[in-house]
């Protein structure tokens, strides 16, 4: 068994570039912490270790989801490692970022009610947070708080990491707090017991095999269920942290995954939410007062989005706005006006500190790019007082021409809406097989939880997970001798589809079954397994595929099930299941045919909605198949760095979600663009993980490249794919 280390983030920040690890001669000497995969049973091997190697002391034995040790020693000592036989893999450090009211109250009301109605609290259930840590000394924390592991400094305490450790971080704190608050705040199951894994040290930043030692040790701890608001760019159902959430679901544990924050294009989930037995969340709004700037002479309005550690955008009359230099000075006197500042190198937090000591009263940056973006003001140093929002590049440039370059003033006006997907939130589907992620989407805009020291607003998916992972335990409560499968079943089968301002249902790929409804999955009567239909991708011109869906009836009455008749669509023809009746406790699976003439259709995702009644219930089943092809990336994951514990051998992965005929890779000078030189060629390289060693004498000089990725089909045609490298 094959395990890799991949790079990951906490899905509410922004992606930074990833650069190879480099170790001064002065570091060379301390102490460090390694990982390694070994084959056979690797307590034989912590025997030998601890015989033949004395002076490295082995930390963690691990042997449920990855085989392997954890060992901590100088470098020199640690070098040896490698010539052992019984080695397969040494992971060094490779850095990956972690990803980041009124929404607990909002999802625990039933329709028409006024104040939560739910009775169950979570009582009893396990529930492990694999995170950045949890600060269990926060008041509304430690009643519930009951433990973990520190997979970072490999002991048993998982605090957030603080000011002396290093950068600071919050985020699984905040994340705790969403799934089991109890104090000033209350979180979805407030009685849940929880448990932290600290998987990403400093800044956020951990490996995809702390991560899966994580789970390994959270598994062997008894939870109950697991939240990971964490995640890659590597759409791809096979990838490592994938498979690892597969086994542990395999043996009982729930898993709930952050589905990303690189919306709003499609194909922008990333494992391990691609896992296909995982609940994979997207991020909806809860009740929310949505701020617009509003010109009402030429009737234009700019919606605000604010960044992840603002204060809210309150302001509640007219004011100027005046256009900020590139790295956040006001140009003239910000004294009571608004700062319009355009997206650069100086990070979000300084630009609005800089506005704020100068006196804004509020900060706005705009895009130096095409679309919208996330972003953060949280940057461990003096919270800043002002609110700080995002625009698109376009609304930026509107506002400089036609309000700061005219000295003018524009208003601000709010509207009120709830259940609106963010636009941050990523949509599927996943290549290789095709499924619609995410499943099911819950608040993840404008959450305020507990964090070190207090209270803070964060947005993301991050924030989405938990709340599904709390619901979850409260499902858990209410039927303790359900099994994974029928509490994400029903989870799915009793969300609410929901439309967007226009009166439309979002697309599947968008919000899966709907957004959580945790009363309505407690009572159901009917669990519907896997509801979500893939017919997979579509060559033949003509192809008939089928989908078989399993259906339970959890009541103690017979229940009669029917399909309405999709409207005719030119090139598709359905084959639905005929009424049918269940009795208590039955299951039965159906299929569900379609026929699909490719040649009528265009190619790419093609998506909708099937409509299956059961008494006064309607369900909504969202499908999707691929025609042909479509513009997925035919290349994720590039990682090019010097092999650890070696001099002269460079590490080379990507993921390749269909293989290629031939891969190549060229350099080129950051600064003129100019080509430099070859440094890797593939053919005939097959689906999935493609990954390989290069002498270091064959890579030529050192420095920083623009290596471009080239991807060429069977059919010649070619994908490029720009990243940076550094070589040393």
């Amino acid at each position: 068994m094959r395990k890799l280390v991949m790079v990951l983030f906490l899905v509410n920040i922004c992606l930074l570039p990833i650069s190879p690890v480099v170790y001064t001669a002065e570091e060379s000497e301390t102490e460090q912490s390694v990982i390694i995969e070994v084959e056979g049973n690797p307590v034989e091997y912590k025997e030998y270790i601890e015989k033949y190697h004395p002076f490295l002391e082995v930390i963690q034995v691990y042997d449920t989801l990855f085989t392997g040790l954890a060992i901590k020693g100088k470098e020199h000592q640690l070098d040896k490692l490698e010539n052992l036989d019984f080695v397969q893999k040494t992971y060094p450090v490779r850095l990956y970022q972690a990803t980041i009211g009124e929404s607990i109250p909002f999802l625990k009301q039933e329709e028409n009610e006024e104040e939560a109605s739910i009775s169950f609290t979570g009582k009893g259930v396990k529930v492990g947070v694999i995170d950045t840590g949890i600060d269990y000394s926060h008041p509304d924390l430690s009643l519930n708080y009951k433990g973990g592991y520190d997979l970072v400094d490999l002991d048993d305490d998982p605090m957030e990491t603080t000011v002396d450790q290093g950068e600071p971080t919050l985020h699984g704190t905040h994340v705790a707090g969403i799934i089991g608050a109890k104090g000033q705040m209350e979180g979805v199951a407030p009685e849940v017991e929880l448990y932290g894994y600290r998987a990403l040290g400093p800044g956020g930043m951990g490996t995809s095999v702390q991560v899966i030692a994580a789970m390994e040790k959270a598994v062997k701890d008894g939870m109950d269920i697991l939240n990971m608001s964490l995640g890659s760019s590597i759409n791809g159902p096979d990838w490592p942290t994938s498979v690892a959430v597969n086994r542990a679901i395999d043996q009982g544990v729930s898993v709930v995954i952050a589905n990303g924050n690189e919306g709003p294009d499609n194909w922008t989930v990333g494992s391990p939410a691609t896992s296909v037995k995982a609940i994979s969340v997207g991020a909806s709004t809860p009740p929310l007062k949505i701020p617009y700037l509003f010109d009402s002479f030429q009737d234009k309005r700019i919606a605000l989005s604010p960044l992840m550690g603002s204060v809210p955008w309150d302001l509640e009359k007219d004011m100027p706005i005046i256009h900020g230099s590139f790295d956040g000075k006001p140009n003239g006197d910000a004294r009571g006006k608004i700062v319009l500042l355009q997206r650069g190198k100086v990070p979000f937090a300084e630009k609005a500190r800089r506005a704020e000591e100068a006196g804004a009263e509020a900060v706005i940056i705009y895009n130096n790019e095409k679309g919208s973006f996330p972003g953060s003001v949280v940057d461990g140093k003096k919270p800043i007082q002002i609110p700080v929002v995002a625009v698109t590049r376009e609304d930026g440039e509107w506002l400089i021409e036609n309000i700061a370059s005219k000295d003018g003033w524009i208003d601000t006006i709010y509207e009120n809406e709830q259940d609106q997907m963010a636009d941050f939130s990523s949509r599927g589907p996943v290549t290789v097989n095709w499924d619609i992620k995410p499943e099911i989407v819950a608040p993840g805009a404008a959450i305020t939880s507990t964090v070190p020291g207090g209270y803070q607003e964060l947005q993301g998916t991050s924030m989405a997970a938990p709340h599904v992972a709390g619901g979850l335990a409260l499902l858990k409560q209410a039927h303790p001798d359900w099994s994974h499968d029928q509490l994400k079943g029903a989870l799915l089968t009793t969300a609410l589809p929901i439309k967007d301002k226009s009166g439309k249902l979002y697309d599947p790929i968008v919000q899966g079954m709907g957004r959580m409804q945790i009363q309505q999955a407690i009572e159901t009567a009917t669990i519907l397994h896997n509801p979500l239909i893939t017919f997979g991708k579509i060559d033949q011109f003509k192809q008939t595929a089928t989908y078989y869906l399993e259906v339970e009836n959890t009541s103690e009455n017979i229940q009669e099930y029917y399909f309405d008749i999709p409207h005719q669509q030119r090139g598709l023809r359905w084959q639905l299941p005929a009424r049918f009746n269940l009795g208590p406790g039955q299951k039965t699976v159906v299929p569900i045919k379609l026929s699909i003439t490719g040649s009528l259709l265009k190619e790419g995702i093609h998506q909708g909605w099937l409509t299956m009644h059961n008494g006064n219930k309607e369900f909504k089943l969202p499908y999707l198949f691929i025609n042909k092809g479509a513009d997925y990336p035919k290349a994720m994951g590039m990682e090019f760095a010097l092999k650890a514990f070696s001099e002269d051998k460079y590490e080379y992965r990507m993921y390749l979600p269909e293989g290629a005929a031939k891969v190549t890779v060229d350099l080129y000078n950051p600064k003129t663009l100019r080509y430099d030189r070859t440094i890797l060629e593939l053919t005939d390289q097959p689906e999935g993980m493609v990954e390989g060693e290069v002498n270091k004498r064959d890579i030529g000089k050192g420095g920083q490249y623009l290596a471009n990725l080239t991807i060429e089909t069977e059919d010649e045609e070619q994908y490029s794919y720009p990243t940076a490298i550094f070589i040393e």
